[in-house]
């Protein structure tokens, strides 16, 4: 009922072609971790990879995907020196620099629109 985005098609679109796979550990308890968040239901976190030739840098990738015009936050768990936007070949925007705050790092989307954003990590 409603729209694809009350219904949560993405979401469970993904869940479908991408289902969780899980792993056999030891009954010791471990404390619940995640790398990251997205604030926004509308911004999906598409991709996480080591950036190209450099040394401790990721890029993250996102993209708004319900046709609408949104600000979400960005949060990780990693020892973020600086974050950056960039583009798809990774070499940092002009002006692109992102303040690192304490809700994460604040990302404006407009619709259907892709950002790739490097993190450059504490040695």
């Amino acid at each position: 009922a409603g729209s694809f985005q009350d219904a949560s098609v993405i979401q469970h679109a993904y869940n479908l072609n991408f289902p969780l796979h899980t792993v056999p550990a030891s009954s010791a308890q471990c404390p619940a971790w995640s790398a990251f968040s997205v604030s926004s239901p509308a911004v999906v976190l598409e991709t996480v990879k080591q950036a190209s030739p450099r040394g401790k840098t990721v890029v993250v990738r996102l993209y708004e995907a319900h046709g609408s015009t949104v600000v979400a936050w960005l949060q990780t768990s990693l020892p973020v020196k600086e974050a950056m936007l960039c583009d798809l070949l990774e070499r940092p925007a002009a002006g692109g620099r992102l303040p690192l705050e304490q809700r994460g790092m604040r990302l404006s989307f407009t619709p259907f629109r892709v950002l790739s954003v490097l993190l450059v990590l504490r040695q």
